[in-house]
């Protein structure tokens, strides 16, 4: 790709190994992190940090790696090079259960509910890995998402889009997740509700101090809630710096992010 007008490679890499991260404690740190499919290299020496209490979007276009790199973070893909640390230990090769019970959650892009199962069932589907789960927090849930609340008995088939992404997102917060991985939250949902979803990510970081690392296409949106940003092209870190910065950037904004 073309540098943008006005930019220099210099420029835009400013940072790349971690401009916006002020002195916070990183949560969760990723180091030359690499991965393949087959002969397709999707990650290639990809480091980051989500800091703790703090909302880290990871941009890009279609195939630049995001999606892949959530993968990889939670132990769904196995990384050909670099590590994935939590909190201070190294769990680059820990089983995905595993995860949970560290304190990650990892909402996949698709909205993955059971179409058969009611909501309350589904919730509680997604609270298996942590044993036993009182009421007070589903109704934790509900009280979070009053739209599935009220269709807690309804088929989650029933569910239009955005209650879907609700239920999911409901679903992951019952692991009491230190770190949520959010991938493509607001994929084909009216703007109205991704505005709704991303405002209590917000809220839930502000209050609660959880930690997201949030991967998205819609940049603009990603871009207003998040504390950092991180760009990727072609599953390399271009950029990283604070949300702001990078949504000032007009000539980075228009080579990578699509606004």
């Amino acid at each position: 790709m073309a540098e943008p007008h006005g930019s220099t490679a210099a420029d835009l890499t400013k940072g790349a190994a971690g401009a916006g991260t002020g002195t916070a404690t990183a949560l969760l740190e990723v180091q030359g992190l690499s991965a393949s499919y087959g002969p397709v290299r999707a990650l290639d020496g990809v480091s980051l940090r989500a800091e703790a209490g703090r909302i880290t979007a990871v941009l890009g276009a279609n195939g630049a790696g995001k999606t892949t790199l959530l993968r990889t973070v939670s132990g769904l893909v196995r990384p050909t090079a670099g590590r994935v640390v939590l909190d201070g230990e190294d769990i680059t090769r820990a089983p995905v259960e595993a995860m949970v019970h560290k304190g990650m959650a990892h909402v996949p892009e698709g909205r993955g509910v059971i179409a058969e199962l009611t909501v309350d069932e589904n919730l509680r589907v997604g609270s298996l890995f942590r044993g036993k789960v009182g009421r007070d927090e589903f109704d934790r849930v509900y009280d979070l998402f009053p739209r599935i609340a009220e269709r807690r008995d309804n088929p989650a088939h029933t569910l239009s889009g955005g209650e879907r992404q609700m239920l999911v997102v409901g679903r992951a917060l019952l692991a009491r997740p230190r770190i949520l991985l959010l991938d493509e939250p607001s994929l084909g949902l009216a703007p109205r509700i991704v505005a709704q979803i991303f405002g209590l990510v917000r809220q839930l970081v502000d209050t609660e101090g959880l930690s997201v690392l949030l991967v998205e296409q819609n940049a603009r949106s990603a871009l207003s809630v998040a504390d950092t940003g991180v760009v990727l092209n072609l599953g390399r870190v271009v950029v990283t710096d604070d949300a702001r910065t990078l949504a000032a950037d007009e000539d980075l904004r228009h080579a990578y992010l699509g606004f």
